[in-house]
């Protein structure tokens, strides 16, 4: 896959193309279903498919302090669209200008000027344009003038059967915002099921107060994560590590974690940390990318009256881990 960053990457003698366009944070399955469909659509056309999205977050430049939280580094969704077998992934820089940018000026020099688009597949919601101006009716209208065929997703997918309840008959239609709540009140066995897999956070391993190992036992791997990351509410997780280790291009094979979100109450802490608890391993993971994938919540963030009791119920948390993700000592 062709990664771009900016129109100026476009090679010479790019020809016609399939276009899908969206921020596509999370790469959820609504998201999946889309993208297959532009993914079909090039291929039927024996065309390049070509994903574009936008860094940063148009909210942030639109409305500065509204950036959402991000369920995907954009290396993570270069990743995973290139598994649903998109052949460009291109970054769009969204500044103050683009954003002035109108509806029709975006489609003139961007999809017809610049990408040759044959093909705009986009969600029902689309919007696009200086103060989102643009909507799929003016992209239909602006495509029959320019000569390119517009799909949304309100013809290729519907809504999708409620993982919660599904005896309840209620549905609803996963999005980044549905996922992004789960994900704030713990639920990431909901986030999981609307994602199509389970919630990864990424980071680097830093120095923490090295409390874990010292004084209670239980060495930890201290996460410096992305800005805008989605971190589960406070509480404990089962998790699956993946680390890059140094020097490699390679992950690591997953191992099982104990996973602490939260401020630990029981020495007074006032930081939000990420602490991971590698089962059954040993070594120091200082300095190395790491990726951390939320299988299951087990506990809320609780304070203890003495280290006997954290250490106890620590005890306790690894054990479930152990049983949760199928892993024996």
């Amino acid at each position: 896959m062709q990664r771009w960053r900016g129109l100026e990457q476009i090679p010479g003698g790019w020809g016609r193309c399939v276009v899908t366009i969206g921020v596509f944070d999370g790469v959820h399955r609504g998201h999946q279903q889309l993208i297959a469909h532009a993914v079909a659509q090039a291929r039927r056309r024996e065309m390049p498919c070509v994903l574009m999205t936008f860094d940063p977050h148009p909210s942030e430049v639109v409305r500065p302090g509204s950036h959402p939280a991000q369920l995907t580094t954009l290396r993570r969704r270069a990743e995973l669209v290139e598994q649903l077998g998109v052949d460009v992934f291109c970054v769009l820089p969204f500044t103050r200008e683009t954003s002035r940018i109108s509806a029709e000026g975006f489609v003139h020099e961007v999809l017809v000027e610049r990408l040759h688009a044959a093909e705009v597949v986009v969600g029902e919601n689309f919007t696009f344009g200086h103060k989102a101006a643009g909507n799929i009716d003016l992209l239909t209208k602006l495509g029959e003038r320019f000569g390119f065929e517009v799909a949304s997703d309100a013809l290729v997918s519907g809504p999708v059967r409620s993982a919660d309840d599904p005896a309840d008959g209620a549905s609803v239609t996963f999005s980044s915002t549905y996922i992004r709540a789960c994900i704030d009140a713990g639920d990431v066995v909901a986030a999981s099921s609307a994602l199509g897999r389970d919630h990864r956070l990424e980071g680097i391993v830093v120095r923490g107060a090295g409390r874990g190992g010292s004084e209670l036992g239980f060495p930890t791997a201290n996460l410096s994560t992305p800005e805008y990351a989605a971190i589960p509410a406070d509480g404990v997780y089962a998790c699956w590590f993946t680390h890059l280790r140094r020097g490699s291009a390679t992950p690591a094979p997953a191992l099982p974690a104990a996973v602490s979100v939260g401020s630990n109450p029981t020495f007074s802490g006032t930081e939000r940390t990420v602490e991971a608890y590698v089962l059954d391993v040993d070594a120091d993971f200082y300095g190395e990318h790491v990726d951390l994938d939320f299988v299951a919540r087990l506990r809320g963030m609780e304070k203890f009256d003495s280290v006997e009791e954290l250490v106890e119920r620590m005890n306790a948390d690894v054990a479930e881990t152990r049983r949760i993700l199928g892993v024996r000592r």
